[in-house]
């Protein structure tokens, strides 16, 4: 099975390289990448497994960013600029996407000349994902000429708001290219669509999936849509067997990565106090049976995190706190690198019916839990115990939406959607303060621009007045 890994991982790697190198000539990305020995004219079943495989990645790199602002991580080290709001540099990430989208849009053109439409809906699908992702985390960037014609060094920025609306775009084209009968070339099943392999019917509901989650972005707006968000659930997932996820890697996942480097003394992927108090007991009195199996036991017997920066109280290889376990779900080997999943879109339903039928969004809430809690290998004599605790099941009178938020901050575990929602709410969640020594009087809202824009592009780069100004959608 590693052998297969490998050859997968690099295949999607090399995949990646050639045409990240190749499709940006002398272009926004890099000067200097051109390499005119690589091939310009790859297979398209190639550069799909580069794209399913590094949008993936890209979640886990805004991940590694953004668990640690809802404090589901926390840094070892007291006073990390990634705890306390630092305008800490995100090249990499930044690069990581835009890198990505153009190899999907290579992959579009090739779809294009080829009439191979289900790799056309797919590269529309996952351009949407990619950007959505990066807006959200920056706001307004480069897009429109991003990718133009000739020598663009300084490209002008798209608000977020357009890009998010070419988000919508082009899931609606995705799904139009999907549904086009006779594809010269389909996907392939096995080797290289790493997210669905080569399965029509599940990219069709995964952009949905993807249309539901940008619709219920739009919550604090006023032309908030639930009918328009049910329709696009009722065409998206209906399992946990339907999610947007990675699962092979060359041999390590990446979470997996961080529990073993810190296993070994490298210190990383600590759990954050307010994550893990929230799931041992301390802050709603009822222990959840997920936390085991994310995280190991301390020396002390109990489950105990860090506060964001305070950094750690022992050696920081004493046990003596809490940290993603190389046995744990989201950190094992070959563990998923989740993106969109079923139990994220019973939240978004219970969000969206809470204000007109109550019943409903009790229900999706319900099964939200269950969802994740199936997802990650709950017992089921524990799932049905936490599911009946007077704790969880307020019955629909009681529901409240703060209960909607407070479920969905753990199923969504290490995701960069978290963060939306952290917004979107507000910072709302009970025993949720602001980190020690924080940089900012209040939570932070966005990302900084990263220092390979600011010192090449910087005529074009919006001006940030504090990493707590509200994104467009958060206002």
């Amino acid at each position: 099975m590693k052998r297969t890994h490998r050859k997968i991982y690099t295949m999607a790697l090399a995949a990646g390289l050639l045409f990240s190198l190749a499709a940006c000539k002398k272009g926004y990305l890099d000067v200097n990448q051109t390499n005119p020995n690589l091939t310009e004219n790859p297979p398209i079943n190639g550069l799909l497994a580069g794209v399913t495989y590094k949008s993936a990645v890209n979640v886990f790199s805004a991940g590694n960013i953004t668990s640690y602002y809802v404090q589901q991580l926390a840094s070892p080290n007291a006073g990390s600029g990634s705890d306390i709001y630092d305008d800490v540099d995100r090249s990499t990430t930044w690069r990581y996407i835009y890198l990505n989208v153009t190899d999907i849009r290579q992959m579009k053109k090739l779809a294009l000349e080829r009439n191979a439409y289900e790799h056309l809906g797919v590269a529309d699908i996952l351009e949407a994902f990619n950007m959505s992702m990066l807006t959200d985390l920056f706001g307004d960037a480069p897009y429109r000429e991003a990718w133009s014609e000739g020598e663009n060094l300084k490209p002008g920025y798209d608000s977020a708001r357009a890009i998010y609306d070419s988000c919508l775009s082009l899931i609606d084209q995705g799904v139009a290219a999907l549904n086009l009968p006779n594809p010269a070339i389909s996907l392939d099943t096995v080797s290289n669509d790493l997210i669905h392999n080569g399965r029509k019917a599940a990219w069709l509901k995964t952009a949905f999936a993807l249309k539901a989650r940008l619709l219920n972005r739009m919550s604090k707006q006023s032309n908030y849509d639930p009918a328009a968000i049910f329709d696009a659930l009722g065409k998206a997932y209906a399992s946990n067997a339907d999610d947007a996820q990675v699962t092979r890697f060359e041999s390590l996942s990446l979470w997996n990565g961080v529990a073993k480097n810190n296993a070994s003394g490298s210190l990383d992927g600590w759990l954050s106090a307010t994550f893990v108090n929230a799931l041992n007991g301390t802050t709603f009195g009822v222990f959840d049976p997920r936390l085991p199996l994310i995280t190991d036991t301390t020396r002390f017997g109990d489950y105990r995190g860090t506060a964001n920066g305070v950094g750690r109280t022992g050696s920081g290889t004493d046990n003596s706190a809490c940290a993603l376990s190389p046995n744990g779900y989201y950190s094992r080997g070959g563990t998923p690198l989740l993106m969109l999943t079923y139990a994220e879109m019973k939240f978004i339903e219970a969000e969206a019916s809470f204000g007109t039928d109550k019943a409903r969004s009790y229900q999706a809430y319900l099964d939200g839990i269950a969802a994740n809690m199936d997802k990650v290998g709950v017992a089921a004599a524990a799932k049905q115990a936490y599911l009946s605790n007077p704790v969880v099941a307020v019955g629909v009178a009681a529901f409240t939406k703060e209960l909607i938020f407070k479920e969905k901050y753990v199923a969504t575990f290490l995701q960069p959607e978290t963060w939306t929602d952290a917004r979107r709410f507000d910072y709302r969640y009970k025993n949720f303060n602001l980190p020690t020594n924080a940089q900012l009087n209040t939570f932070i809202r966005r990302v900084g621009y990263p220092t390979s824009e600011t010192s090449r592009n910087a005529e074009n780069v919006p001006a940030v007045g504090s990493l707590a100004d509200h994104l467009w959608w958060d206002k």
